[in-house]
Protein backbone atom coordinates (compact mmCIF):
# COMPACT_ATOMS: atom_id res chain seq x y z
CA UNK A 1 0.00 0.00 0.00
CA UNK A 2 1.24 3.52 -1.11
CA UNK A 3 2.24 5.50 2.06
CA UNK A 4 1.05 9.19 2.01
CA UNK A 5 1.11 12.53 3.93
CA UNK A 6 -2.08 13.38 6.14
CA UNK A 7 -2.59 17.01 6.21
CA UNK A 8 -4.02 17.78 8.86
CA UNK A 9 -6.84 20.60 9.74
CA UNK A 10 -7.65 22.11 13.12
CA UNK A 11 -11.31 24.08 13.78
CA UNK A 12 -13.76 24.65 16.64
CA UNK A 13 -16.31 22.70 16.53
CA UNK A 14 -18.35 26.37 15.37
CA UNK A 15 -15.88 27.16 12.89
CA UNK A 16 -15.87 23.09 11.06
CA UNK A 17 -20.07 23.70 11.00
CA UNK A 18 -19.29 27.09 9.65
CA UNK A 19 -17.43 25.48 6.89
CA UNK A 20 -19.31 22.07 6.64
CA UNK A 21 -22.85 24.69 6.27
CA UNK A 22 -20.68 26.88 3.62
CA UNK A 23 -19.55 23.85 1.50
CA UNK A 24 -23.22 22.73 1.55
CA UNK A 25 -24.91 26.29 0.66
CA UNK A 26 -22.47 26.25 -2.62
CA UNK A 27 -20.33 29.21 -0.90
CA UNK A 28 -17.54 27.71 -0.04
CA UNK A 29 -15.46 24.98 -2.29
CA UNK A 30 -12.76 23.06 -0.47
CA UNK A 31 -9.56 23.61 -2.26
CA UNK A 32 -7.81 20.16 -3.79
CA UNK A 33 -4.79 20.71 -0.84
CA UNK A 34 -7.12 21.20 1.90
CA UNK A 35 -6.82 19.14 4.93
CA UNK A 36 -9.43 15.79 4.75
CA UNK A 37 -8.77 15.33 8.38
CA UNK A 38 -9.95 17.58 11.46
CA UNK A 39 -9.27 18.07 14.76
CA UNK A 40 -11.18 20.71 17.08
CA UNK A 41 -8.22 21.68 19.08
CA UNK A 42 -4.13 21.23 18.63
CA UNK A 43 -4.06 19.35 21.91
CA UNK A 44 -6.62 16.71 20.86
CA UNK A 45 -4.11 16.40 18.05
CA UNK A 46 -1.59 15.96 19.72
CA UNK A 47 -3.15 12.90 21.55
CA UNK A 48 -3.31 11.00 18.55
CA UNK A 49 0.08 12.04 17.40
CA UNK A 50 1.50 11.47 20.89
CA UNK A 51 5.27 10.50 21.21
CA UNK A 52 4.10 7.00 22.45
CA UNK A 53 1.86 6.54 19.25
CA UNK A 54 4.34 7.55 16.72
CA UNK A 55 6.83 5.05 18.32
CA UNK A 56 3.48 2.68 17.61
CA UNK A 57 3.30 3.74 14.44
CA UNK A 58 7.53 3.15 13.83
CA UNK A 59 7.09 -0.07 15.16
CA UNK A 60 4.35 -1.03 12.98
CA UNK A 61 5.78 0.09 9.49
CA UNK A 62 9.08 -1.67 10.67
CA UNK A 63 8.15 -4.54 12.28
CA UNK A 64 4.54 -5.60 10.28
CA UNK A 65 3.54 -7.54 13.90
CA UNK A 66 0.41 -10.06 12.01
CA UNK A 67 -1.63 -9.37 15.37
CA UNK A 68 -2.80 -7.53 17.94
CA UNK A 69 -1.44 -9.70 19.98
CA UNK A 70 2.25 -9.84 18.17
CA UNK A 71 2.16 -5.98 18.23
CA UNK A 72 1.50 -5.93 22.48
CA UNK A 73 4.05 -8.46 22.76
CA UNK A 74 6.71 -5.94 20.46
CA UNK A 75 5.54 -2.81 22.40
CA UNK A 76 4.44 -3.98 25.66
CA UNK A 77 1.26 -1.78 25.99
CA UNK A 78 -1.89 -3.91 26.82
CA UNK A 79 -4.11 -4.91 24.13
CA UNK A 80 -7.26 -2.91 25.07
CA UNK A 81 -5.08 -0.34 25.03
CA UNK A 82 -3.49 -0.96 21.55
CA UNK A 83 -7.28 -1.83 19.87
CA UNK A 84 -8.73 1.70 21.27
CA UNK A 85 -5.20 3.71 19.73
CA UNK A 86 -5.82 1.61 16.68
CA UNK A 87 -9.17 2.18 16.01
CA UNK A 88 -9.13 6.07 16.65
CA UNK A 89 -6.06 6.25 14.33
CA UNK A 90 -8.45 4.55 11.50
CA UNK A 91 -11.16 6.77 11.77
CA UNK A 92 -8.73 9.23 11.43
CA UNK A 93 -7.27 7.34 8.24
CA UNK A 94 -3.67 7.09 9.58
CA UNK A 95 -3.57 3.03 10.22
CA UNK A 96 -5.76 0.52 8.48
CA UNK A 97 -6.88 -2.64 10.44
CA UNK A 98 -7.63 -5.55 8.31
CA UNK A 99 -8.73 -9.14 9.06
CA UNK A 100 -6.84 -11.56 8.35
CA UNK A 101 -6.95 -15.38 9.58
CA UNK A 102 -8.94 -14.67 12.46
CA UNK A 103 -6.64 -11.67 13.74
CA UNK A 104 -6.51 -8.17 13.06
CA UNK A 105 -3.64 -6.71 11.77
CA UNK A 106 -2.19 -3.30 11.32
CA UNK A 107 -0.94 -1.41 8.83
CA UNK A 108 0.26 2.34 8.93
CA UNK A 109 -1.09 4.13 5.82
CA UNK A 110 0.29 8.05 7.11
CA UNK A 111 3.81 8.10 7.30
CA UNK A 112 4.21 11.70 7.58
CA UNK A 113 1.87 14.85 8.75
CA UNK A 114 1.64 18.32 8.30
CA UNK A 115 -1.05 20.11 10.89
CA UNK A 116 -2.42 23.77 9.66
CA UNK A 117 -4.70 26.50 11.35
CA UNK A 118 -5.08 29.62 11.29
CA UNK A 119 -6.09 32.57 13.87
CA UNK A 120 -9.11 33.70 11.48
CA UNK A 121 -12.14 31.87 10.37
CA UNK A 122 -11.94 31.93 6.68
CA UNK A 123 -14.71 29.28 5.69
CA UNK A 124 -18.10 31.62 6.66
Amino acid sequence: MKRKRLRIGIATPQEFRARTHAIVRGEYKPKVNEPKVWFESLKSAAQVLSEQNQVLLKVIDERHPESLKELEEMTGRKSSSLSRTLKTMEKYGIVKLRRENNHLVPEVIVTSFQIEFGIRDSFA
